[in-house]
């Protein structure tokens, strides 16, 4: 299951299972992954951006990730 996206500043994207393991096949430039992703994703899954120079990336609502 998909518990936690990250959208870096460069358009790659990063996701993680509910065990903070990575998730390769959701992996990817966000043009080429996104749908995927948000067709996939349940409900309680976290999108986040990590666009500055931030120790940690925002937190975002799914429909503006």
């Amino acid at each position: 299951m998909i518990k936690t996206v990250i959208r870096s500043k460069n358009g790659m994207v990063m996701v993680f299972d509910e065990w903070g393991e990575q998730m390769p096949e959701y992996q990817g430039k966000y043009d080429e992954v996104r749908e995927m992703i948000v067709a996939n994703s349940a409900a309680g899954s976290v999108f986040n951006h990590w666009f500055g120079l931030s120790p940690k990336p925002e937190r975002v609502p799914a429909n503006r990730w």
